[in-house]
């Protein structure tokens, strides 16, 4: 059967669209033949998110990006459409987060697989968008509570010196200036006593040796005493001592009581007022002896002699 010129031409003319479709695709990164899933997610900034980003599961590419644009409800929000060319099912509630590649900057999206039992995600399903937090985020975090301290303590310095400026004035300068000056005068005299203080242990390092000798022998002669006064029974002294006061104590507590002797002399006012009589003419006795000496001498004498009156004579 001869085929006419038509058909070839119409094979041919679909052929060419066929080629034109699945070479379009394939340039724009879909494969026809393959069997890749395209996902759509949505966020609100992708600084940094380029057509042709890698999409990743678990940190394997598995994908990339295909387009990105704005959503055309007005809301502002961008609308991303990824390519998943792995046949690993997830289910349709996983997340695509978006990360940074690295320190020099770029994004990527990680799809963050979800297994709880719901349906998988099927071509052109929509899933939620989320954005791990990166090195310039946390850093960021971190720089944002130290930069306001760095402000207020910058703002306090500023006062402070503010006020150190309004306390050091003129005057205030000239005074310190001098204070400076006399602490300068005062450390020279200060350095001439010392030197002259050196001098001056220099000249007397003999009498200084000895002092420091006799001061060592007294101080060992300290040591000896002290060792025989532990050395010593002093227990054995106190005790003898306080045994001694006891009995004093005794004593006095008895002639207090008016027992023995001494207590009945200082204690009997009867004994006392004999005493004092015979006391007084004891003095009595005397005073007659002193006036009156040959009265007493028959008494002195060994043979009798007769008691004589005196005379008036005799006693004037």
């Amino acid at each position: 059967m001869k085929i006419s010129r038509e058909v070839k031409t119409g094979v041919l003319v679909i052929l060419g669209i066929i080629l034109f479709i699945f070479g379009f695709n394939y340039l724009k990164g879909e494969n026809l033949l393959s069997s890749s899933r395209v996902f759509f997610t949505e966020y609100e900034n992708v600084e940094g998110l380029v057509a042709s980003t890698p999409v990743t599961i678990s940190g394997m590419q598995v994908g990339k990006v295909l387009e990105i644009g704005f959503k055309e409800d007005g809301s502002g929000k961008l609308l991303v459409k990824i390519l998943v060319e792995s046949e690993f099912e997830f289910s349709k509630n996983s997340s695509a987060e978006l990360y940074e590649t690295g320190l020099i900057g770029g994004k990527a999206i990680a799809i963050v697989p979800a297994f709880d039992g719901a349906e998988n995600a099927v071509d052109g399903d929509v899933l939620v968008g989320g954005k791990k937090a990166g090195l310039t985020d946390l850093v960021n975090q971190r720089l944002t509570p130290l930069q306001e301290k760095i402000e207020t303590m910058m703002a306090s310095a500023d006062i402070l010196l503010n006020n150190l400026n309004d306390v050091f004035d003129e005057e205030t300068k000239g005074n310190l200036k001098k204070s400076i000056a006399e602490l300068s005068e005062t450390m020279a005299s200060f350095k001439n006593t010392s030197a002259s203080l050196n001098h001056m242990i220099k000249s007397n390092e003999a009498h200084i040796d000895s002092v420091l000798t006799n001061t060592n022998r007294i101080t060992s002669n300290m040591a000896n005493v002290t060792k025989t006064i532990s050395d010593s029974n002093i227990d054995q002294t106190i005790k003898t001592l306080e045994e001694t006061l006891n009995s004093f104590n005794k004593t006095l507590t008895a002639v207090n009581s008016g027992e023995g002797t001494m207590g009945k002399l200082l204690k009997d006012e009867a004994l006392y007022e004999n005493l004092n009589a015979a006391a007084v003419e004891l003095e009595a006795l005397l005073r007659d002896i002193k006036l009156h000496p040959k009265r007493y001498t028959r008494v002195l004498s060994k043979k009798e002699i007769p008691y004589e009156e005196e005379t008036v004579e005799e006693t004037k």
